[in-house]
């Protein structure tokens, strides 16, 4: 069984949902970025979502594209990323990895990519390509790897019974119509819209963009399998960089955590 499927099976057992945590890798350095992974899944993060840095980021907001900005600077590319992940496998075996990015960036490194899952990679969320498309036909072809497909809140039902066909892992639900760390939940129409998508697949669902608070996280839980939490974190990350002394990161994603229990 795959990491991803494993994991969520495991907490539906205990009735509880899942906190998918994203990072930007590399953000402020890959050195940090690995304490902040193992950081994150002590404080209560079930899946790591890991940020592969990109030049233009479209669905980011301004806090992630800072963050893939800063990361750029670094020299990251997802070479440094997948030796990053097996350097965090070192010491966890367990915690699904997912690697978020732009077509660009996968095509350019598709052979690793093809080869990833034996360095401890569990999925890809490819951001900009339209999620019904097969990423076979952009020569990347790795079975053991989950892909990720995002469902917006105007994807029609007909996109999204192809989309849902095509996803593995879990389905992400774009909570909001607007970029990274925008606000303005509308829960009515998310908990229809996830009502719809379960309908139709058995393909676990996950909400995220905009989801900032406890009463965010915890009203967006009820209704989906989990959250998926990326700017917050990443601003908190940016804010005590230079001291290194992320306490504020821990606070934050056990706070989280707590609210979806």
């Amino acid at each position: 069984m795959k990491r991803i499927e494993s994991r969520l099976k495991e907490l539906s057992k205990v009735n509880q949902k899942a906190f998918v945590g994203y990072i930007v890798a590399g953000d402020p350095d890959l050195e940090t970025s690995l304490d902040l992974m193992h950081l994150s899944v002590e404080s209560g993060i079930d899946i790591l979502e890991i940020g592969v840095p990109f030049t233009d980021p479209i669905a980011e907001g301004p806090t992630i594209q800072q963050a893939h900005d800063r990361s750029l600077e670094n020299d990251t590319n997802l070479q440094k990323i997948v030796d990053l992940v097996g350097r965090f496998r070192e010491k966890d075996s367990d915690t699904p990895i997912i690697l978020m990015g732009y077509i660009n960036n996968f095509l350019m490194y598709k052979d690793l990519i093809n080869s990833s899952d034996e360095l401890g990679v569990d999925g890809v969320l490819v951001v900009d390509i339209p999620g019904e498309l097969s990423l076979k036909d952009y020569g990347i072809d790795n079975k053991d790897l989950d892909i990720i497909s995002l469902v917006s809140p105007t994807t029609s039902k007909e996109r999204i019974q192809r989309i849902a066909k095509n996803s593995s892992g879990f389905i992400y639900y774009v909570t909001l119509r607007g970029v990274t760390g925008s606000s303005n939940l509308d829960g009515n129409e998310i908990e229809q819209n996830i009502q719809y998508i379960k309908s139709i697949s058995t393909t676990p669902v996950m909400a995220g963009f905009g989801i900032k608070t406890k009463d965010d996280a915890k009203l967006l839980s009820s209704f989906s399998d989990g959250i998926v939490i990326g700017s917050s974190i990443v601003e908190l990350i940016h804010k005590n960089s230079e001291n290194k002394d992320f306490h504020e990161v821990s606070d934050y994603i056990s706070t989280m955590k707590d609210a979806i229990r």
